[in-house]
C-alpha cells in the first residue's frame, strides 16, 4: 500500500507469491554489519584519542543525520537488508567502543 503523493515509500510486500530472499539477505546484513562495525570502532577509536567527548558527539551527529533516511528506505526490498545491517553494525561499533574504553 503506497500513500497517495509518495510513492516507493509504502509498505513493500513484493509480488505476489515472490518469496523472500531470506539467505541473500541475511548474508548481505551480515557483511555489511561486519565493515559498518569495523568502521564505527576504528572511527570511533581514532577521535578517542582526540577528545571521548568528541567521539561521543560525532557518532550521535552520525546516526540522528542517517535516522530519517534509513526510516524513509526501511521497506525497499533490497536496501531493507543493507539497513538492517548497518544498524546492527553501528551498535557493534558502539559496544566495542565502549568496552575498549
Amino acid at each position: 500500500m503506497t500513500p497517495v503523493g509518495r510513492p516507493g515509500y509504502g509498505d513493500y510486500s513484493g509480488p505476489a507469491g515472490e518469496p523472500t530472499p531470506w539467505a541473500a539477505g541475511i548474508t548481505v546484513a551480515g557483511l555489511v554489519a561486519a565493515l559498518t562495525a569495523v568502521g564505527v570502532f576504528a572511527f570511533g577509536a581514532a577521535l578517542t584519542q582526540v577528545h571521548p567527548l568528541f567521539s561521543l558527539a560525532v557518532n550521535a551527529v552520525a546516526a540522528i543525520g542517517i535516522a530519517p533516511t534509513a526510516w524513509r528506505w526501511r521497506h525497499r526490498p533490497v536496501t531493507r537488508w543493507v539497513l538492517a545491517g548497518a544498524g546492527v553494525g553501528v551498535l557493534l561499533g558502539w559496544i566495542g567502543l565502549l568496552a575498549g574504553i
